[in-house]
């Protein structure tokens, strides 16, 4: 989609151009401020103040850093680490989700430079599991800038205002001294989102941070823009949804462009960060699958088919479809959550997680999924904060049924410490 912008210098008139290929009217009015998008077949226009996105400014350092970089004709990779929206949910294409978007903004806006984009968004996960995987999926290609959301995904509690801790000192703190711009999307039809619980992180390490809520949801709410025009299902943006997103990143991005004459020390002295303002402890959560780790097993069966991509997401995991088959593992932690599959399939058996023994505090782990969308990779926390030290999880079939669809799938089990 082509934009025009509003020149303030000029007198203000509004451009407007037909794109007769795909039908569509695009009016914008420029630049740091507002954008306004119509699409001739809905008769509709789109109109946010993107300046309002930024709802906290954080140091710009290393996002300047990196734009240097890039203006030196160097090469840097952007990094993309969320959900759903972040993958593409929704979008027609990859081409049109806003990740995407952003990672064509900085390649036109810095066509000297060789720009690699890396997008590790997985539909249905949060924080929790983002801060086991960011590691494997994203910072072994050592990210000049990272963009992170988990704000839909995650439920705002200190729960996960404390694995959202780990995720950001695990990025911000490696050795690549990536750039880090936080984002929060929202839920379009009641306005909800982890952004409270998010932004105490910002702005305890100084992280920008944009906001969804802040910029669209208000348009929204006010009923000047449809929300199922932007969103089929009050979360996952459509292309036009996708747009707007982009458009509130990149109006971010422009504003630190236009600074980059002014000077600006790195927060804390570069990867030393502050003390945690949590407890802190997935910050070095480990994620033991069948390839990096031994456990004992009754019944259970290890799954070692390939996987195709890191959204190719129940593999490397275990098996098991007969009552009282089990599996068993000895770890080095302070807390422990298990991944399994919970299908749309139904039925499907149900398994019993037992940690050092201790059977009152047992979690039965369902693997049937009540919703329609597909196959859940699903998260239960078993045990939290517990001395460091070596501790037993014990996982057993409890009850199957003749009819099941699928076996019992236990993804991973992710060590906190």
């Amino acid at each position: 989609m082509q934009v025009f912008y509003y020149n303030k210098k000029l007198s203000r008139e509004v451009w407007q151009f037909w794109h007769w290929r795909r039908m569509k009217l695009v009016l914008a009015i420029h630049g740091e401020k507002y954008i306004v998008c119509c699409w001739k077949e809905k008769n509709m226009v789109y109109y946010i103040e993107r300046d309002k996105g930024m709802i906290h400014r954080g140091n710009w350092h290393r996002i300047k850093e990196c734009m240097k970089k890039a203006q030196q004709g160097q090469e840097i990779t952007i990094g993309f680490l969320g959900g759903s929206i972040t993958q593409g949910s929704l979008s027609s294409g990859p081409e049109t989700c806003y990740a995407y978007l952003v990672y064509e903004w900085w390649r036109k806006s810095f066509p000297q430079a060789y720009i690699r984009y890396v997008n590790a968004g997985i539909g249905g996960t949060t924080s929790q599991f983002g801060v086991a995987r960011v590691e494997e999926h994203l910072l072994k290609y050592e990210p000049d800038f990272v963009l992170t959301e988990f704000a839909v995904n995650d439920e705002n509690t200190e729960f996960f205002q404390e694995t959202y801790e780990g995720l950001v000192r695990k990025i911000y703190g490696n050795a690549c001294a990536p750039a880090l711009l936080l984002m929060c999307n929202v839920r379009y039809d009641d306005g909800a989102s982890a952004e409270q619980m998010h932004e105490k992180i910002a702005r305890a390490y100084q992280i920008p941070m944009v906001s969804m809520k802040a910029a669209i949801w208000p348009e929204v709410e006010a009923g000047r823009i449809k929300r199922h025009d932007i969103t089929p299902d009050d979360l996952h943006p459509n292309d036009a949804g996708h747009k707007l997103v982009a458009e509130v990143i990149i109006a971010f991005l422009e504003k630190v462009l236009r600074d980059m004459d002014t000077q600006e020390a790195d927060a804390f002295g570069g990867n030393v960060l502050p003390g945690p303002v949590t407890a802190n402890a997935c910050e070095d959560s480990i994620r033991y699958q069948n390839f990096n780790s031994r456990p004992d097993m009754e019944g259970f069966t290890a799954d070692i088919t390939p996987q195709k991509d890191i959204r190719d997401i129940f593999k490397g995991g275990w098996t098991a479809f007969r009552e009282g088959d089990k599996i068993r593992f000895e770890i080095v932690c302070t807390g422990i959550a298990l991944q399994y599959r919970k299908s749309v399939n139904k039925p499907a058996p149900v398994a019993k997680a037992v940690v050092d023994g201790r059977e009152d505090e047992a979690v039965l782990l369902d693997g049937s999924f009540d919703e329609d969308w597909g196959d859940s990779l699903h998260i239960d926390t078993i045990a939290r904060h517990m001395e460091r030290g070596s501790h037993v999880v014990e996982i057993t079939i409890m009850e199957t049924h003749k009819e099941d669809a699928v076996p019992f799938y236990l993804v991973s089990v992710i060590a906190s410490n």
